[in-house]
């Protein structure tokens, strides 16, 4: 019976996480049918709104920060098991993710904003597509379903424990070692109303994914060892242009 409360719970994590998600993607584009987006709502006092949001992705950073760190991982391990902790990372993730959602305060000014099926509109609605693509297409190159708890609870419900981690390079990773970031920054910025809540948003996430990723590169290369130093050198990180060799 534990198993598949395991798996139910993992499949629960999955869909919610994936749910959220999807509506994060069509909420920060100015979409007519889409019930709220970004920009939704009467404008208030700027320094108010810009208050709340930059402490609603204060508290999402914090969270997604203090949930990777050894202390925390290692009290994680001991109290649940492997097969829910990647479940349980997603749900409180788009717990924090959905407080945004729903509490994102619009603020006032615009920055540009192209009519449609104006040049504008057009290029930065294919923007917007591509970048999203690619970031979807990118988990599926690597392990879509690990990386929002549903590998982990499958393996937990078969009695399977983690697997020992391997490196392989294919798709987008053959020419930028984490295109699902690149493909979410694009996505971020790709919109034809860039209003100024927009762009604290679209700023602030960025940031955020660059310090991310410095982590991330300091946890793969200990992980991965020479492996991974080696790509690193070979790839570069967001932008698909090569490197120059050193001399």
């Amino acid at each position: 019976m534990k198993r598949y409360a395991l798996l139910l719970y993992g499949l629960f994590g999955y869909l919610v996480g994936l749910g959220t998600l999807l509506y994060l993607v069509f909420w920060v584009y100015p979409w007519v049918w889409m019930p709220t987006t970004i920009d939704s709502g009467a404008p208030g006092s700027p320094l108010r709104s810009t208050a709340i949001d930059l402490g609603l992705i204060l508290l999402f950073g914090l969270q997604h920060s203090l949930m990777v760190r050894p202390r925390f991982k290692a009290w994680f391990d001991r109290h649940v098991p492997y097969g829910a902790q990647r479940a349980t990372y997603t749900l409180v993730s788009s717990f924090f993710l959905g407080l945004i959602l729903l509490f994102w305060q619009p603020i006032s000014g615009t920055l540009w904003h192209f009519d449609q099926g104006t040049f504008g509109w057009w290029l930065t609605t294919l923007l917007y597509f591509f970048g999203w693509g690619v970031a979807v297409l990118a988990t599926f190159q690597i392990d879509h379903f690990g990386l929002l708890g549903l590998t982990q609870a499958w393996r937990g419900y078969r009695g399977l424990g983690e697997p020992e981690p391997t490196f392989q390079e294919r798709g987008f990773y053959r020419w930028i070692r984490h295109p699902i970031q690149a493909g979410t920054i694009l996505g971020l910025w790709a919109t034809p109303l860039m209003s100024t809540g927009h762009l604290l948003f679209a700023a602030a996430f960025t940031l955020y994914v660059l310090i991310g990723l410095h982590f991330e590169e300091r946890d793969l290369l200990r992980t991965l060892g020479e492996e991974y130093a080696d790509y690193r050198k070979r790839v570069p990180m967001l932008l698909p242009f090569p490197k120059r060799s050193s001399r």
